[in-house]
């Protein structure tokens, strides 16, 4: 048998981290929504849906490509050919026992600290709840693991964001801050094509409103450090628990550029001196100016790859061993440009809080916190 590379261990044995490839999650769209929680998210006792099937070999989403081979990240790191999936933890038994079924994995742990300690993994993936992923970060890299992959939301405070960014920059460890749709190669080749001037000096850029559990495009694009914000129309708490920001607002960037979040943006515009690219409704689209056969600004062909939708554990993958590798030097979604958008997203609902008023970048405060729906 071919030896593997890097051996990989997943904490947290919920729906990102294991049961997505296994069958339907079991409170979607309640009554339309998420806001009807029916179990405790803590209780080690919560139960898992009906209908789950260990054994299962297809996946709900039909993409050409890889989209769609893996959902979960035990399956994107068992799919992966260098990869070996070696232990998993959590601190339910039945998930434990469905875990090692479906791998054939004998390495199952309540603790996942023990787990860390033991296993010598190279690769972790955390898909925990949202609370537990900063620490346990800061204790795989204690632990000699080589690349981090956790969920999203990534962290709840800037603190937690401080530590685990911090813990993996200082040993060198490539941290993927979740599964969205930034690391896709897409965005990379739309990136490339700001680099070579496609659509000329880079002007602003644009980003939805709400940014959804740190599921923000617009960071990657960035060259300068944000250095004040300002932000107007956030709301309340909603009944779900989440407060991320509902409103509208800019971020000054260190080398001249503007952010805009702005209510019906596309995901992510950037707007340049001969043209501009929008990423929106899961496509590209490229517009340059042109002298013939009339002056004015045309859609152009997109270059290949073009998105395609469906779950992004593959390339959160890719990104990691790329960087392990020496390919690449950041991942796309990277630990770092996660946590300046949730100090830019504190900083847009303290400026609305206080009228719009301009508010300076870093914020003071790093115990700071987001909070998200009841599930994370």
């Amino acid at each position: 048998m071919e030896q593997k590379k890097y051996r990989a261990g997943v904490i947290g044995l919920g729906w990102m981290g294991f049961l997505y490839d296994l069958g339907k999650r079991d409170y979607e769209r309640i009554g339309g929504s998420h806001k009807n929680p029916i179990y405790d998210v803590e209780s080690v006792d919560r139960p898992l849906p009906d209908g789950l099937n260990v054994k299962r070999t297809f996946h709900f989403h039909d993409h050409p490509g890889r989209e769609g081979l893996a959902t979960s990240y035990a399956a994107a790191l068992s799919d992966r050919p260098e990869v070996e999936l070696v232990a998993g933890a959590d601190r339910d038994p039945q998930r434990r026992a469905m875990f090692g079924e479906r791998f054939g994995i004998g390495a199952l742990y309540a603790d996942a600290l023990a787990m860390l300690d033991e296993e010598r993994l190279d690769i972790v993936a955390i898909a925990t709840n949202t609370k537990g992923r900063s620490a346990l970060t800061v204790a795989a890299v204690a632990a000699g693991v080589g690349g981090v992959l956790v969920d999203k939301p990534m962290v709840f405070s800037l603190a937690e964001a401080d530590a685990m960014v911090g813990a993996c920059a200082e040993a060198g460890v490539p941290l993927v801050g979740g599964a969205t749709s930034v690391s896709h190669p897409s965005f990379a080749r739309a990136k490339s094509l700001v680099e070579e001037g496609a659509i000329g000096q880079v002007r602003s850029l644009e980003a939805r409103v709400p940014v959804l559990s740190q599921h923000q495009d617009w960071s990657y694009f960035l060259t300068g450090d944000p250095v004040w914000v300002c932000g107007t129309g956030d709301q309340p708490r909603r009944e779900r628990g989440s407060t991320e920001f509902m409103g509208q607002g800019m971020i000054a960037c260190s080398d001249g550029t503007v952010v805009h979040i702005r209510a019906g943006a596309p995901e992510v515009r950037i707007s340049g001196s001969r043209g501009e690219m929008a990423f929106e409704y899961n496509q590209w689209r490229l517009y340059q100016d042109v002298e013939a056969p009339a002056a004015g600004r045309v859609e152009m062909p997109w270059p290949a790859p073009q998105f395609l939708s469906g779950m992004r554990t593959v390339y959160c993958l890719d990104d990691l061993i790329d960087c392990m590798e020496g390919r690449l030097d950041e991942p796309k979604n990277s630990g770092r440009r996660v946590a300046v958008a949730l100090e830019v997203e504190l900083g847009l609902k303290q400026s609305s809080a206080r009228g719009g008023e301009r508010v300076e970048l870093p914020l003071a405060d790093r115990s700071l916190v987001l909070t998200y729906d009841w599930f994370r």
